[in-house]
């Protein structure tokens, strides 16, 4: 079983810093996903776990042996770009076996680890033409073969589907998982796409600033955020957010005032709320914790738009004092431009964050549990 250890990882570009101390573990055969706004280091992670960054700090271990000192050939690792980058005057054969051609591998072995991969990938048909003869998703499939090859214990990709289009990602997020699963090496993946995050992660690493905000399976975070952050972060579409007060606090429960409504709701068991009565916050709440409620018991607003999408009805509606929240319905809604309707946040599903943006220990019910 493979394990790759981060401790304590810093990377500086002169003086500036841009990766503050970073700890990782991962065992097995995870699937691990990055997330977080460009510029948050994410790539960075990624290349310096490759070697081709040189780290300022810290230590990568994979299996308890440090590689931080090791060419990026001698790492264990195998990294798949966004860009592809094949050689375009050579086969699909030749660029899948070029890292072991380099290597000294013989030309025996290297045809049969080429040839198993290219099954693997279903490239047997492509092995002789070069990549401008290719698809998009089928020079991808080239680039992910030329990793498998060199059987790696980590497999890293960086954002290797954003130059496909949407069908062809659904496919190749599937494809990629199947490797993962077949090949039983740790993969770690960096992505723009919550979709991508949210359907194939084993656990997310959310990124802000060169720092790790939270790490946790795909539903931990969305349900569990740990900050304003994390949870305006995951999700599409995004959360609402809106300005509250406390207005009671009595035994297990508090009582949040929002836009002139008033929500009970349950504090966790054991756990104290760090805020005091009458202090503001934030109430973080998901499009689909909302509840549509008869005049009068609830916010007043005017709907702005309704997308239908068949399954689902997403609509912007505008609040009171030009705060325009979205909310979806299962099901389609025939919901007019300028239509009055009500709102009423579930609260069962909210999500609480005092003034520093930390998230406020309100008990809630996932869709899940219902």
């Amino acid at each position: 079983m493979t394990e790759l250890k981060i401790d304590g990882l810093v990377k500086r570009y002169g003086d500036a810093e841009v990766l503050h101390g970073l700890d990782l573990d991962v065992e097995g055969n995870e699937f691990i996903v990055f997330v977080g706004p460009s510029g948050c280091g994410k790539s960075t992670f990624l290349r310096s776990i490759a070697g081709l960054e040189d780290i300022s700090g810290g230590t990568i271990a994979i299996d308890g042996t440090p590689i931080n000192g090791l060419e990026p050939d001698q790492r264990g690792v195998a990294m798949v770009f966004q860009n592809y980058a094949l050689y375009p005057h050579m086969t699909v054969a030749e660029n899948m076996g070029f890292a072991l051609k380099m290597a000294g591998v013989s030309k025996p072995d290297i045809a049969t680890k080429v040839n198993a991969a290219a099954e693997i990938l279903k490239l047997e048909p492509y092995l002789g033409r070069r990549p401008a003869d290719l698809s998009g998703g089928q020079r991808q499939r080239v680039a992910i073969g030329r990793a498998i090859v060199r059987a790696p214990k980590v497999f890293l990709f960086d954002e290797p589907l954003s130059n496909l289009d949407a069908d062809l990602r659904a496919h190749m997020r599937l494809e990629i998982i199947k490797l993962h699963r077949q090949q039983g090496a740790i993969s770690i993946y960096v992505t723009h796409d919550q979709v991508e995050a949210m359907t194939m992660a084993d656990r997310i690493v959310v990124m802000r600033d060169g720092y790790i905000e939270q790490v946790g399976s795909p539903l931990e975070l969305y349900n569990n955020p740990v900050n304003r952050f994390v949870a305006g972060f995951l999700g599409t579409p995004k959360m609402n957010f809106l300005p509250a007060r406390v207005t009671g606090l009595r035994d297990a429960t508090a009582t949040f005032e929002i836009l002139g409504t008033s929500i009970a709701v349950e504090i966790v068991d054991g756990e104290a709320l760090s805020v005091a009565e009458g202090a503001e916050i934030e109430i973080g709440i998901r499009a689909d914790g909302w509840d549509v409620v008869a005049e009068g018991e609830g916010m007043a607003g005017q709907v702005v738009h309704a997308e239908q999408l068949g399954r689902e009805t997403v609509t912007f509606v505008m609040l009171e004092g030009d705060t325009q929240v979205t909310m979806i319905q299962t099901g389609q809604h025939q919901l007019k431009d300028g239509e009055a309707i009500w709102l009423k946040p579930a609260a069962a599903r909210l999500h609480g964050f005092d003034g520093n943006g930390l998230s406020l220990p309100i008990a809630r019910q996932h869709a899940t549990d219902a």
